[in-house]
């Protein structure tokens, strides 16, 4: 198993795989207050930044699970340039469970895996020390009536119904939205003006033709995203 190619062709030059920028991944470490020799579990870890760098900047060590082989190749590159104890397994994150309970078990922007929010913290939780810390990045909607995604505050609802305290949380902005979508456009250009006849162009072609428009109009205003610390309820 494998990610479709198109996903990694649009997110050729993107480290995080998320609407985060560098410095509000690095706050996000910090808001955690990560003790030296942490153990840190990141579910559909992409290409490990978060892991890579607070394994950097904190001490932690861990492990990150991917499906996709393109993703964990960059990964391990990663670790290997900052020189940091991160493994890194190619595999479906969905039933994936620590072989030791550690103390930050995380799944940023890919609640899929476990067929939603409410489902993703129960697989977290099985790798979780009893005080852990589960991390969740989601979706939300920020202006107008909910769609596809809950609100705000329907979404933080919705993680305490599910028996779990927010202690921390960082939001994306629009900036940082800009950094993620915007930045794929570059990759989706350069990838169509190098491999013009790929049967991955036509559909390409349509995304470049009409996806910025749709960015400015819709999503920008109106999706926010952001990463939610969670810990278990007694």
């Amino acid at each position: 198993m494998d990610l479709p190619r198109h996903h990694t062709i649009r997110e050729t030059s993107h480290r995080i795989i998320d609407p985060f920028t560098d410095h509000q991944l690095a706050t996000l470490g910090r808001a955690l207050r990560l003790d030296p020799g942490a153990t840190v579990l990141d579910l559909a870890c992409g290409k490990g930044e978060l892991l890579c760098t607070w394994a950097r900047d904190h001490q932690t060590v861990g492990t990150g699970v991917d499906l996709s082989t393109v993703f964990v190749a960059a990964a391990r590159e990663r670790a290997t340039s900052l020189n940091v104890d991160v493994t890194f397994v190619q595999g479906d994150a969905s039933s994936y469970v620590a072989h030791e309970p550690v103390d930050v078990a995380s799944c940023v922007g890919a609640t899929w895996i476990g067929g939603g929010v409410v489902g993703t913290l129960e697989l977290l939780g099985r790798s979780l020390k009893p005080r852990g810390i589960a991390l969740i990045g989601e979706p939300f909607w920020r202006a107008g009536p909910p769609n596809e995604f809950l609100s705000l505050p329907d979404l933080v609802r919705q993680l305490g119904d599910a028996g779990w305290d927010l202690v921390e949380m960082v939001l994306a902005d629009e900036h940082s939205w800009d950094r993620y979508v915007a930045a794929q456009w570059l990759n989706i250009r350069r990838f169509l003006d190098e491999h013009p006849d790929d049967e991955l162009a036509p559909a390409f072609r349509e995304e470049l033709s009409t996806g910025p428009l749709d960015y400015v109009t819709n999503q920008r205003p109106n999706l926010g995203w952001g990463v939610f610390a969670l810990m278990r309820r007694p």
